[in-house]
């Protein structure tokens, strides 16, 4: 933001004429704010905006966000030039320090991820306390969480070297821990980290891999998880990210930070959202019932709702949808898969939602959770994996947002206000005297 404002906005009260001035702060991309931060003390007013959809709660220099013009940036580089030109580790790395790395340092940064793979042996003993058909986001929830039981020496956020080996651990640690989170789920034995593999070819190894016989990463499917974690990797101030930042403002441990993220990206109106596209494919059964389903979302009297299309910031195409568009169909050729009837009722629902005028018109374009859902299950992995995956990824996020809090000069502990509703102040009145 510019030190300066040039400008001013004028709050009037109608009722006693007082007039108070606020000064506007202009970002380098996006809408200028209003700096609202000495509002109650000079107004003895509270602003009220639910959800806080109206509302800046940081200045960061991470990720923009242009909803009406579908543009998504990290650090200033398009995500689909990330996607389509660059490596997650390499995007990770990006979110964290502001710059593509030089070979050097890129080289630097692998290595410092890739020794921190494994976790502690006795981490394992936590799986065992779960029951087997216990949601995987609820391990995940509970082992990231205890990470701070296990390192010791990175849990002082005022230590910056603490804070870059926590970062490092993290990102390195969550593939670890989710894919542990699968193999118990499915009653298969862990497998540990190799790290001659690529973040993503990592992944699916030890997702997939079995001691009975040899495992070869398929390279297509390796390039389409890397480019499903970079297109996850971050996405502003969301509701996880956001709750990273607040549980953060108290001083909390990161990796107490990051579980809190885990168990927020856990909702279904964010990270459950793939999952529930595939929920909407199964109960629609098979395409030739997808006029009447359209039919549905076009009547605004039925509460139908397709899930997958449209998206909360955006209202234009999602640029990460573009992306994974073009990754499901390299997937699904690979795989041969081409008699699915979800697959099929899913491309034939695509087709009429990019061609009908009432979608484009409303703007309901086809989002980055219809078709990750889609490639997810062609890869073998169970719904209740989905959200996991996201988290993977986002981690990478979430630790730069951590990081960039802690070393904000302005950072003080979140405390929202509210607009109180309940009973006046009434006297207590003893139980035998109550009527």
């Amino acid at each position: 933001m510019t030190d300066a404002p040039h400008r001013t906005v004028t709050l009037t009260d109608d009722a006693t004429g007082k007039k108070w001035t606020f000064p506007i702060l202009d970002g380098s991309m996006g809408p200028s704010v209003i700096d609202t931060r000495k509002l109650y003390s000079g107004t003895d007013f509270f602003a009220h905006d639910p959800g806080f959809t109206s509302t800046s709660s940081c200045e960061s220099k991470i990720t923009f966000i242009d909803g009406d013009k579908g543009i998504l940036l990290h650090r200033g580089y398009p995500i689909d030039e990330l996607a389509n030109k660059s490596d997650f580790l390499e995007v990770a790395q990006l979110l964290q320090t502001g710059e593509l790395p030089n070979a050097a340092e890129k080289r630097e940064w692998n290595k410092n991820i890739t020794m921190h793979t494994m976790v502690h042996e006795q981490l394992i003993r936590f799986y065992s306390g779960f029951r087997r058909d216990a949601h995987p986001m609820a391990v995940m929830v509970g082992v990231v969480g205890a990470l701070s039981a296990f390192y010791h020496d990175s849990i002082d956020i005022n230590d910056a070297r603490q804070r870059e080996i926590a970062s490092h651990r993290l990102i390195a640690k969550i593939p670890t821990l989710a894919a542990m989170a699968f193999k118990y789920s499915a009653g298969q034995p862990f497998v540990y980290p190799q790290n001659h593999l690529t973040y993503a070819e990592n992944f699916l190894h030890m997702c997939f891999s079995v001691p009975a016989e040899p495992y070869k990463v398929n390279p297509v499917l390796a390039h389409a998880m890397n480019k499903i974690f970079i297109l996850h990797a971050d996405h502003e101030q969301n509701a996880s990210t956001s709750t990273v930042r607040l549980a953060s403002s108290s001083g909390a441990n990161p990796f107490a930070c990051i579980a809190a993220g885990i168990a927020c990206l856990w909702g279904p109106a964010h990270g459950g959202a793939n999952e529930a596209v595939l929920r909407m494919l199964m109960s629609i059964g098979s395409k030739d019932k997808i006029p009447e389903i359209v039919k549905r979302a076009k009547d605004k009297d039925d509460t139908f709702r397709l899930m997958g299309f449209g998206h909360r910031v955006y209202k234009n195409y999602d640029p990460r949808a573009k992306v994974m568009q073009q990754t499901c169909r390299e997937v699904l050729d690979e795989l041969g898969i081409k008699n699915d009837p979800l697959l099929e009722t899913a491309m034939e629902l695509e087709r009429i939602a990019l061609q009908d005028d009432y979608f484009i018109q409303k703007k309901l374009y086809p989002n980055v959770d219809f078709y990750s859902g889609i490639i997810l299950r062609a890869m073998g992995f169970p719904m209740s994996m989905f959200t996991v995956l996201f988290a993977v990824a986002r981690t990478a996020g979430w630790v730069a947002h951590w990081q960039e809090q802690l070393n904000d000069p302005e950072r003080k502990i979140g405390r929202p206000r509210q607009l109180y509703t309940g009973a006046t102040t009434r006297a207590f009145v003893p139980v035998e005297q109550r009527e």
